[in-house]
């Protein structure tokens, strides 16, 4: 590919990892190598974590618990309104209670090849050994997981795995862990360890000589800009799948700070890496504003089909079982429906180009507990997924227990992120990035269930440990408002919040940011070929200049102004949209989320080039109107040997 939209910078490497010993090994080799800060000597160090969901809230608990001062933002009214909360299925974890075969090894190997071999080995494995702790955290925190009927912690299944290794609570897991982590933080909150800074959103990181050492952040009720310093800064924001404006993320869930701080110095990698969840309520409206996600868990006992004719609209309950296409399980049969989200996804969409798909724009298929219903009973069936059932009953009105769901893909988590080394630091010293705001474990598909496992593992077993040995080199020279980065960084956002103000054209952020998402889904979605992304990266720019001219943002900077809110979250999105593109297009293979139309099996399976492409892709931010430099860091498997995914 052409080298025009983009240059190549020197390779990038991460160094703390302990390559010197076995991978069961390195984990607690680079906890012992780390250095340590004593216990009086945390007291006088500050850390700030932006956000509140799993990794937030966890790693802002733990530090305040080791006795650090920490100060924690969160842009919501409340830690619990973190897009954690919405999270359904589960939470894996190789304990084996089922004793069915698993073990850290085999989370470690599920892992990886779910992610299609784009992801660390020395990450991953450190995720699956952790994950073991992370269910005694939350049980001991009053975590209500189920349980079987002698007591025993229950487990269900979730695609990419044979094994049953994801504990639950119902289909609100997510909520009941958040919750967990809340009451942890609030315990911290009211032992004077942790500052609490609610409805205040992060719009720079203050870098004084290559160290982050604060950020400027703006009250979102008084419309207040100001600064706040520490010694090291933690960025807990999430992922950036609103930047397609319709997925199953919380409306509010945005890419600011990590986009920010890219601007700033860090890297971001694999940008192009977004993951399609095959299992959405499917789209019915121009009127919406996000989509609603079914939990993968449904795929358990769900069974996922379509008419095997073309143009078939009975009811699905009059269509008999030689008139169904049970397609993954024909197409599947080791794994059936309980492939990885990427096949799925790409099954579903290739099912709906045949014209076989269902519901009133035949962008849908069936996923159908009648069999599970007259197997188990429906009180067995409603006591594992009842409040989904209720949610899909007030979303659509239809009742799942007497006709199948409709489902379709929908953007949903994202792979990419700042580029972090094994100890979760970005390139810029004094940043640690946790949960999906960095890029470390998923490779270019992440498993059901393991974002959970990754952020409370990063904020509660990972970042405690291997932040000390960065703040060992405390302390740092003091500052406040009057050094000149501080001075720099205030007025650079005060500068875009008064030219946003400024334009006073005639079109929303939101029509900008709707015309952007659908742009993104149809040229850099579930399918991307070269044609495809050369149109949106000619389009790209044409949005960004319309944006900087025509943009009406109401109301001014001193008070409640969400019309400015979003304003500046789209400006971002704009920026990130074209870099996802870039990404995409110098990916020329395919790879989990990552389909490219040119590179497929004979059987329409994504085709990595592994030659070409063992690598991840970490961005270097340049001046507007300069491309992005391109840093690669090698992807070697030694324990997980590369290989074609096959889930037959």
């Amino acid at each position: 590919m052409p080298l025009e939209l983009f240059t190549v910078g020197d390779p990038i490497a991460d160094t703390k990892a302990p390559m010197d010993v076995p991978i069961a090994e390195r984990w607690s080799t680079r906890r012992f190598r780390a250095r340590l800060v004593n216990p009086a000597n945390r007291r006088k160090m500050t850390v700030i974590v932006v956000g509140t969901g799993l990794a937030g809230g966890s790693a802002a608990a733990t530090l305040g618990e080791a006795g650090y001062q920490v100060k924690s933002f969160w842009y919501q009214d409340s830690p619990r309104r973190a897009h954690s909360v919405a999270a359904q299925g589960g939470i894996n974890a190789a304990k084996n209670y089922r004793n069915d075969g698993d073990s850290v090894h085999r989370l470690f190997y599920d892992t990886v090849k779910g992610g299609d071999f784009r992801s660390r080995e020395n990450n991953v494995h450190r995720l699956a050994e952790v994950s073991v702790n992370i269910i005694d955290q939350c049980v001991a925190q009053g975590v209500p997981f189920a349980r079987e009927y002698g007591g025993l912690l229950d487990n269900r299944s979730f695609g990419g795995a044979q094994v049953s290794r994801t504990f639950y609570a119902r289909g609100q897991t997510g909520q009941q862990l958040l919750y967990g982590a809340y009451q942890a933080l609030e315990r911290q909150m009211a032992a004077g360890n942790v500052e609490q800074h609610a409805r205040t959103e992060m719009l720079d990181v203050i870098v004084v000589d290559g160290r982050a050492r604060g950020i400027v952040a703006r009250d979102l009720v008084s419309g207040e800009i100001s600064t706040h310093f520490a010694d090291a800064v933690v960025l807990a924001t999430g992922g950036y799948g609103n930047v397609f404006y319709l997925s199953t993320n919380a409306k509010g869930s945005n890419a600011t700070a990590i986009w920010r701080a890219h601007k700033r110095g860090a890297h971001f990698a694999n940008p192009c890496y977004t993951q399609i969840h095959p299992t959405c309520i499917p789209v019915s409206g121009d009127y919406q504003s996000k989509l609603t996600l079914m939990s993968e868990s449904l795929r358990n006992d769900g069974r996922v089909w379509v008419p095997k004719e073309r143009g078939d609209t009975r009811d699905p309950r009059d269509i008999p079982e030689e008139d169904r296409d049970y397609y993954l399980e024909r197409i599947y049969p080791s794994f059936g429906n309980l492939v990885p989200r990427d096949i799925a996804s790409r099954q579903a969409k290739n099912v709906c180009d045949e014209g076989r798909g269902v519901g009133p724009n035949g962008l849908g298929v069936y996923l159908d507990f009648g069999d599970a219903i007259q197997r188990l009973g429906r009180s067995a069936v409603e006591a594992k997924y009842g409040n989904l059932f209720d949610m899909y009953n007030r979303i659509t009105g239809e009742n799942a227990y007497e006709t199948p769901m409709r489902i379709y893909p929908a953007v949903h988590y994202t792979m990419g992120g700042l580029w972090v080394d094994y100890d979760l630091q970005s390139t810029i010293p004094g940043m640690f990035v946790i949960g999906e705001a960095n890029f470390s474990d998923h490779g270019a598909n992440r498993l059901g269930a393991s974002a959970l496992m990754q952020g409370l593992a990063d904020g509660y077993f990972v970042l405690p440990n291997t932040i000390a040995d960065y703040l060992a080199d405390a302390p740092f020279e003091k500052i406040d408002d009057s050094h000149p980065a501080a001075a720099e960084a205030l007025t650079g956002v005060r500068e875009q919040i008064d030219r946003l103000l400024a334009i006073q054209g005639t079109r929303t952020p939101a029509s900008f940011h709707r015309e952007l998402g659908r742009l993104m889904w149809d040229l850099c979605g579930m399918e991307r070929s070269e044609e495809s992304l050369r149109k949106a990266l000619d389009r790209i720019p044409e949005i960004r200049q319309e944006f900087w001219t025509n943009v009406k943002v109401s109301g001014d900077w001193s008070g409640f102004n969400q019309t400015l809110e979003h304003a500046g979250r789209v400006a971002d999105f704009i920026e990130l949209a074209e870099l996802m593109c870039i990404d995409a297009l110098h990916r020329n293979e395919s790879c989990g989320g990552h389909f490219r139309a040119e590179s497929q099996t004979p059987e329409g399976e994504a085709l990595r080039d592994d030659e070409t492409y063992a690598y991840v892709a970490a961005w270097e931010w340049t001046p507007e109107g300069a491309p992005p430099v391109l840093h690669r860091e090698a992807l070697e498997y030694e324990y997980v040997h590369l290989a074609q995914r096959s889930y037959k």
